[in-house]
């Protein structure tokens, strides 16, 4: 095989595989956006007050 016929299987090959792939309607996209939004915004959180709990214990043993 030379290199014209491999590129020509690879892309049948590909296009093949293309066609097997499910997309997420956009309600899933939708729903899981949010869910990470969601997860983010607990997790800034809960970063923040342990930074802010951290700055104090710090603030109270340096001075």
């Amino acid at each position: 095989m030379n290199k014209i016929q491999q590129l020509g299987q690879f892309l049948k090959e590909a296009r093949t595989e293309t066609r097997k792939v499910t997309f997420p309607t956009r309600r899933d996209t939708m729903v899981t956006t949010m869910a990470v939004i969601v997860v983010v915004m607990i997790i800034g959180f809960y970063l923040g007050i342990v930074d802010l709990v951290l700055s104090k214990l710090v603030g109270i043993v340096l001075n």
